[in-house]
């Protein structure tokens, strides 16, 4: 009896060969076109975060294993979409996070609650690691507008948006390949690269309006104040709305990066904060952070990207320590909204760790010989950090051990090797002094 050849549809899966490597991994067809006579597909490694997605080839597809989609279109539930670091298919990652996912049956409960809470003026906390973010979770009962506040949070994808449209982008001496999408004009993402000004961040489709753009252009740095400037790192705070065009181009590039945000054009309630390198040719930006002029939750960043030519050079970090001294010099503890991505959340961790255990090894025994104490609300304090991820911190460090009815820290030898190495890789820091700026008071909205 012949062999049935199955056609190749959306919704298959079927294992695929990485590219440039003999491993094989499960993966879901979203899309399929022809070019120069082939079939090509796009597909997403069951697992892996969104920005592996690629166009390939039925060469590199086992088609011996292949699966059809299931008529119902019930989800197969994934066993490691609880990971946390490696979010599932975007068909089922359409309402949770890249790292803190509910699970499919708690949502209705959740949405119960919540209601119930809503109508005395306040959302549940009960169960959820991230109360303000539940708002989109079931798609049933809410509708499918996602909330704006521009940071990473759960959004609705469909069959446009869970796929890359932009193939490359120039920005400066650097070409770089986008990890997602962004809603860029159509037109321009079927250019083979959009080439972006940066400076004031413009978009156009070709180096020949680049060009032109250039001889023109006057702005050498980002709009906006410049409030910390040492050897050649400056950052340069944009208000949202008086630099509109700016915030919008700088929400669009993010987008690339960002594979939840969903904010691109009300950007009146945000600050910007972008960090540069500075020569004799202008200011290039490395990355940037944003925040709410007015957050109920004390959050101090809302969305936060190192570019890709700038990740792996300690910049990360220096972003967020620069968040955490603003809030420093606004007298508060700070802390970023939730859910982060993966690459966000290690940065953090890397970040709290570091921070703190720099203060419990810098602290010494009285003259009685007695072990220092320090509180978490101390440590809070000295660092803006708050107080729950101080918590965490230590936790995910198994620094706290209970002993005889109190909490005891304990730095290992492991513990202690492990910073000296963090921190020796460390080469740039934050310098206060050089930090120019004054807190404003957002709540009264002339200010705006």
């Amino acid at each position: 009896m012949a062999d049935i050849k199955l056609e190749i549809v959306e919704g298959c899966r079927m294992p695929v060969r990485f590219i440039n490597s003999d491993e094989w991994h499960l993966a879901e067809v979203l899309s399929k076109k022809e070019i120069d006579g082939k079939n090509v597909y796009y597909i997403h490694y069951i697992d892996f975060n969104k920005r592996l997605d690629e166009w390939v080839l039925e060469t590199r597809m086992d088609l011996q294993r292949l699966e059809m989609p299931r008529k119902d279109k019930t989800p197969i539930k994934d066993n490691k979409s609880q990971n946390g670091s490696r979010p599932c298919s975007p068909e089922r990652e359409m309402n949770g996070s890249s790292l803190l996912k509910q699970q499919t049956s708690q949502k209705g409960a959740n949405f119960r609650k919540r209601k119930a809470n809503e109508e005395d003026g306040q959302l549940s906390r009960s169960g959820t690691p991230n109360p303000i973010k539940q708002e989109s979770e079931s798609n049933d009962e809410i509708p499918k507008i996602p909330r704006q506040t521009g940071s990473m949070v759960a959004h609705n994808d469909d069959i446009v948006t869970r796929m890359k449209n932009v193939e490359l982008i120039e920005i400066g001496k650097h070409r770089i390949k986008p990890w997602y999408f962004s809603p860029y004009p159509q037109e321009l993402t079927k250019a083979t690269c959009v080439f972006i000004c940066e400076f004031c961040l413009k978009y156009m489709k070709s180096h020949k309006c680049l060009e032109r753009h250039l001889s023109k252009c006057l702005h050498r740095h980002p709009p906006g104040n410049e409030i910390y400037r040492k050897s050649n790192i400056s950052f340069f705070e944009i208000d949202g709305r008086k630099n509109k065009t700016y915030a919008q181009n700088l929400c669009l590039l993010a987008k690339l990066f960002l594979d939840h945000k969903t904010l691109y054009y009300d950007t009146d309630p945000f600050l910007f904060y972008v960090m540069c390198e500075c020569d004799a040719k202008g200011y290039h930006i490395v990355g940037y952070f944003s925040k709410e002029k007015e957050s109920t939750e004390d959050y101090n960043v809302a969305c936060i990207l190192t570019l890709p030519p700038y990740q792996r050079k300690g910049y990360g970090k220096l972003l967020i320590e620069f968040s955490y001294e603003l809030s420093k010099f606004e007298g508060k503890t700070g802390s970023p909204e939730k859910p982060l991505s993966d690459l966000g959340l290690l940065s953090y961790r890397s970040y709290w760790s570091q921070t703190i255990l720099d203060i419990l090894m810098k602290m010494k025994e009285n003259e009685n010989g007695e072990r220092p104490c320090i509180t978490i609300i101390e440590i809070s304090e000295m660092t803006s950090i708050k107080k729950e991820d101080v918590i965490s911190t230590l936790q995910h460090l198994n620094l706290i051990n209970y002993y005889k009815g109190q909490y005891i820290l304990t730095l290992s030898k492991e513990a202690i090797e492990s910073h000296a190495k963090a921190m020796s890789k460390r080469k740039v820091f934050i310098d206060p002094k050089c930090l120019h700026w004054q807190p404003k008071d957002w709540s009264k909205r002339g200010k705006w």
